[in-house]
């Protein structure tokens, strides 16, 4: 009985010098403010099997909060140096600046054979892998946005493909002699003519027909070949 009592006379002491439920620290609850922006970026952006790796950066003197803080995004278009305001709860209290620098990684399109420049990509040229993104703003996600597309610049095995480093090709030239086809309810009219400008898929180029010389506003839709911009209708 001495022993029983003795331990229950020792539980409210062990209890008493237990930590009361531990809320997130502040870093934890930037960290998360900060992983649900990038989260929401990457959603926005498409990208597939996005990884984030953060580092937060607090101020010299952090704020004292007995409790969950209040955080308020400042900046989060650069992800090396995201800004984060924490303010503890209740009227009066300061606010401090955190930095969160993010390491972003992803599934995109990587250069599986050497593409020079002005070379149109194919199925070879192309592979998908997980790479850091940090500083690439505009990585190419889907392999058929590449597939088609000419390289403006040389690509080594292992780039990241950027949509900046890809045009679409020329299909029609300055001096070539195109088809122009009007598709009016049905029907399909063609004819002759001379390019005036030079245009990729779905640019707008200037056309002389062959027949009656006059010049016109056409779609480039295909190797040679161009569609009215605007096609009234015709009413039978």
């Amino acid at each position: 009985m001495i022993r029983r009592a003795a331990r229950i006379a020792v539980l409210p002491v062990l209890l008493a010098a237990m930590p009361a439920f531990a809320a997130p620290s502040i870093i934890n609850q930037v960290e998360e403010a900060a992983r649900a922006q990038l989260e929401k970026q990457a959603a926005a952006a498409g990208l597939l099997d996005a990884r984030f790796e953060l580092t937060v950066v607090p101020p010299r003197v952090s704020p004292a909060c007995t409790g969950p803080v209040e955080v308020d995004t400042l900046d989060t278009r650069q992800a090396t140096r995201m800004r984060f305001a924490v303010r503890c709860p209740g009227p009066g209290a300061s606010r401090q600046e955190y930095i969160v620098r993010a390491r972003i990684s992803a599934t995109v399109v990587l250069v599986a054979a050497p593409v020079a420049a002005n070379e149109p990509l194919t199925d070879a040229h192309v592979t998908v892998g997980q790479r850091d993104i940090t500083s690439i703003a505009d990585p190419v996600i889907d392999p058929l946005h590449a597939i088609g597309q000419t390289s403006r610049r040389l690509l080594r095995v292992g780039d990241v493909v950027r949509n900046s480093s890809l045009t679409a090709p020329v299909l029609v030239k300055r001096g070539d002699a195109v088809v122009m086809i009007a598709r009016i309810e049905g029907i399909e009219v063609s004819t002759a003519g001379e390019a005036l400008d030079t245009g990729a898929r779905g640019a707008t180029v200037r056309v002389r027909n062959s027949a009656s010389g006059q010049t016109v506003r056409m779609r480039v839709t295909a190797p040679g070949t161009v569609e009215p911009v605007d096609m009234p209708r015709i009413s039978r």
